[in-house]
């Protein structure tokens, strides 16, 4: 991940994981999502299931916040923002899941906070998916 000729972070096998932060988030949200990262089963084992989680795979956790995930585009034609945190609640929350995921025991790598980023990604699969710590989906 680049902001504009300076390597901000990188990692080889692993998690990309894009960082929405919420007006109603709070460190509650941020605790979930790093246990939900480094318990998920989502790399292959030996059999091709997907049964391995981050650390059983050798792998680290890239976080980049996103804001647009936020995003509501249901009407209209520009999606709003309104339910995205801004920077004064948003960055210490994004931090806390970085430190939470470090407290246990992964290698964690970040993107610049706020910063116009060119992110590159292999994506192996592909699987991608949503994870929200409200479950209103």
């Amino acid at each position: 991940m680049r902001v504009g000729d300076r390597l901000t972070g990188e990692i080889t096998t692993g998690l990309l994981v894009f960082v929405g932060i919420g007006v109603d988030d709070d460190s509650t949200d941020a605790e979930w999502l790093a246990e939900k990262l480094c318990g998920l089963r989502i790399f292959r084992d030996d059999a091709g299931l997907m049964n391995r989680s981050v650390s059983e795979a050798g792998g680290s956790i890239l976080l980049v916040s996103q804001f647009t995930l936020h995003g509501d585009a249901r009407t209209g034609r520009r999606p709003s923002f309104v339910r995205a945190a801004k920077e004064p609640q948003a960055r210490p929350l994004f931090e806390r899941v970085g430190a939470a995921v470090k407290a246990r025991g992964f290698n964690v790598a970040f993107g610049e906070f706020g910063g116009d980023m060119d992110v590159e990604l292999v994506n192996q699969g592909p699987v991608t998916l949503l994870l929200d710590s409200k479950r209103t989906f």
